[in-house]
């Protein structure tokens, strides 16, 4: 399903007053960028295929233990069930895309995603802004993952873990369905901690980043 199915033009045209209204009072520039997924996570599948593999050998030498039962080719029984199991499970995680999210590890997936955010921080030149007050506002869908990337300028004055709160909530907006809404409300909790921590406009601001939500299928 292509991302632009889960955005209605209300949920674009809101998030795009959010994010005018969230650099209104401040010199913060928001970009928010919207991914399908961050990784292809192909370990996953082999992961499946080896797993699925061994069970399924198992079960076979299990079987014949237990009853004795080794009827036909004995080259088939030991490598049938391994050939079997492997493509099974590959195609099981191929088709049944959660199961990528089981098979990799949290650490894992976290890593991606944030690797996968600093790509779009420099696609989208957020750094590139007068007073470095850029910031990236991350949502990769798949792994229900949010992440924010704020330049030198936001830095100096947001401590990294003040956005926490805001990631926890956005995360809990899209696992219910809600992503355009959640991303409205993000971009205003936003505004309003670049407000409390004195991130202030300039008489001669410019709009220097685009306010439009940025949609990535891959």
């Amino acid at each position: 399903m292509s991302l632009r199915n889960l955005f209605t033009e209300a949920d674009l045209e809101a998030i795009r007053s959010a994010t005018a209204r969230a650099e209104r009072n401040t010199s913060g520039e928001v970009v928010t960028y919207v991914v399908a997924r961050s990784d292809s996570y192909a370990a996953s599948r082999w992961q499946a295929a080896t797993l699925a593999a061994l069970s399924l050998s198992f079960v076979a030498a299990a079987w014949h233990l237990a009853g004795g039962y080794w009827g036909g080719s004995a080259w088939l029984w030991g490598v049938l069930p391994a050939t079997a199991g492997a493509a099974g499970g590959y195609l099981a995680v191929l088709l049944i895309r959660p199961l990528q999210r089981l098979l990799t590890a949290p650490e894992t997936i976290e890593r991606r995603v944030r690797r996968r955010a600093a790509e779009a921080f420099l696609e989208e030149e957020v750094f590139r802004t007068r007073d470095r007050s850029g910031i990236l506002l991350f949502l990769s869908l798949f792994e229900r993952r949010v992440v924010v990337l704020a330049d030198t300028g936001i830095n100096a004055l947001v401590e990294p873990k003040e956005w926490k709160g805001l990631c926890d909530r956005l995360a809990a907006g899209v696992r219910s369905g809600q992503p355009g809404p959640a991303l409205v409300e993000a971009i205003d909790q936003c505004g309003d901690l670049l407000r409390q921590r004195g991130v202030a406009a300039r008489p001669d601001d410019q709009n220097e980043l685009r306010d439009e939500l940025r949609l990535r299928d891959e």
